[in-house]
C-alpha cells in the first residue's frame, strides 16, 4: 500500500501533462515540393528532431538558430524548423500564411520559383523563401501606408483651409502608429539578421549540408564555399530591410515637416484674425473718442450754439473726420511696427555674379514634390 501511495501521484501527474501537452499542426515540405498535413504533440516532435523541449517554445519574436542540426527560425507568427531533407511549417493555420504556403513555397523549394538559389542545398531554398516572405510582406504593409498618408497630408496641408478637420487628424494618427510599428518591425528584422552576419561561426552552421552531404562538403572544399553564399544571402535581405527603413523614415520626416506647415498655416490665418481684430478695436477707439462732442450736445443743458441751424452738420462733420484720421494714424502705426522691415541695400561691388541659366539646379524638397510646394514658397508664405 504504502508503494501504492508513492508511485500512483506520480503515474497520474505523468499522464496528466502528456494528455494537456500541446499539439502542434505540422505543414511538411520535402526538396521536391511535396507536402504533407499532420497534427504532433511537442514532446514527440522534438524527440524524432532530435531537439530540446526549450527549442520549440518560440519565445522570442524574431529569432533564427542552429540546433543539432537543425535550423529553427521565427517571424511573429511564422514558426519553421528546417533539416536538409525538410521543411516544417508549425501552427500554420493562418489565412494569409496558408494562402502562402500552399500557392508559392512548395514551388519555390522545389526550384521552380524565381529564388537565386535553387543550385544550392535545399536549406538555402528554405532559408530565402521565408526571408522573401517577410520581407514582402514588410513592403505590402509600407505600400498599403504609404498612399494612405500622402492623401490625408495633401488634404491637411492646404493654405487656404482656415481649420483642420479633426478626422483627418485622426485618421493620420492611426497611420502614424502603424508606421511606427512598421519601423519596430523592421528594425528588429534587421538586428536579427546583422547578429548572425557577425557570428560567422553560426553563419557556418545555418550551412546544414555541408555537415551531412559528402558531395557539398567536397564542393565547398574544392571551391564553393558555401559559407559565403549563406552570408551574400543574408545580406542581400539585410540591405532590402536597410532600404525599406529607409522609406519608412522618409515618410515619418514628411510626417513631421507636413506638421509643421500645418502650423505655419494655422498661425498665419490666427495672425490675420488678430490684426483684423485690432484693427476694429482702434476703430472703436477713434469713434467714441470723437463722440464726446456729441455727448456734449446732448446733456440736458442749454447754450447759444443748438439755435444756430448748421452746428449739427458741423459738429457732426468734425466727428467723422477727427474719428477717421485718428484711425488712419493708428493703422499706420501698426503697419510700421508689425510689418517685416527690408533688407538692407547690398552695393553691387559686393553682390555675387549669378551662375548661368543653364547651369542653375533646383532643388525641390520633399514636401514640394509630394504636394507642389517648394522651400522658396513655404518661405514666402
Amino acid at each position: 500500500a504504502g508503494q501504492f501511495y508513492q508511485h500512483a501521484p506520480t503515474e497520474t501527474s505523468q499522464a496528466t501533462l502528456a494528455s494537456v501537452s500541446p499539439v502542434f499542426a505540422v505543414m511538411k515540405f520535402d526538396k521536391e515540393g511535396n507536402t504533407t498535413y499532420f497534427e504532433k504533440k511537442k514532446t514527440e516532435l522534438y524527440q524524432e528532431l532530435g531537439l530540446q523541449a526549450r527549442d520549440l517554445r518560440f519565445q522570442h519574436v524574431m529569432s533564427i538558430a542552429t540546433r543539432n542540426n537543425r535550423i529553427i527560425m521565427r517571424m511573429e507568427f511564422l514558426k519553421a524548423v528546417i533539416t536538409p531533407e525538410f521543411l516544417l511549417i508549425l501552427d500554420y493555420r493562418n489565412l494569409s500564411l496558408e494562402h502562402w504556403l500552399l500557392n508559392e513555397l512548395a514551388s519555390q523549394l522545389a526550384g521552380e520559383g524565381q529564388l537565386v538559389t535553387y543550385s544550392l542545398p535545399f536549406e538555402f531554398r528554405a532559408i530565402e523563401a521565408i526571408l522573401q516572405y517577410w520581407i514582402s510582406k514588410l513592403q505590402g504593409r509600407l505600400n498599403t501606408l504609404q498612399p494612405q498618408i500622402l492623401e490625408t497630408l495633401e488634404a491637411l496641408v492646404d493654405p487656404k483651409l482656415l481649420s483642420v478637420d479633426r478626422s483627418k487628424l485622426h485618421i493620420l494618427l492611426q497611420n502614424g502608429k502603424s508606421l511606427s510599428e512598421l519601423e519596430t518591425d523592421v528594425k528588429v528584422f534587421k538586428e536579427t539578421i546583422l547578429e548572425i552576419l557577425d557570428e560567422e561561426e553560426v553563419i557556418e552552421e545555418l550551412c546544414l549540408s555541408k555537415w551531412t552531404d559528402p558531395q557539398v562538403f567536397e564542393e565547398s572544399t574544392s571551391g564553393i564555399d558555401h559559407a559565403e553564399e549563406m552570408e551574400l544571402l543574408l545580406e542581400n535581405y539585410y540591405r532590402q530591410a536597410e532600404d525599406l527603413l529607409n522609406e519608412a523614415r522618409e515618410l515619418r520626416v514628411l510626417i513631421d515637416d507636413s506638421e509643421s506647415i500645418i502650423f505655419i498655416n494655422l498661425d498665419s490665418h490666427r495672425n490675420v484674425m488678430m490684426r483684423l481684430n485690432l484693427q476694429l478695436t482702434m476703430g472703436t477707439f477713434s469713434v467714441s473718442l470723437f463722440g464726446l462732442i456729441g455727448v456734449a450736445f446732448g446733456m440736458n443743458l442749454e447754450s447759444s450754439l443748438e439755435e444756430d441751424p448748421r452746428i449739427f452738420w458741423l459738429v457732426t462733420g468734425i466727428m467723422f473726420l477727427g474719428s477717421g484720421l485718428i484711425w488712419r494714424r493708428l493703422l499706420s502705426f501698426l503697419g510700421r511696427h508689425l510689418d517685416p522691415p527690408l533688407p538692407p541695400h547690398v552695393p553691387a561691388v559686393l553682390k555675387k555674379p549669378q551662375p548661368a541659366a543653364g547651369k542653375v539646379e533646383m532643388k525641390t524638397s520633399l514636401k514640394g514634390e509630394t504636394f507642389g510646394l517648394s522651400r522658396t514658397t513655404l518661405t514666402n508664405q
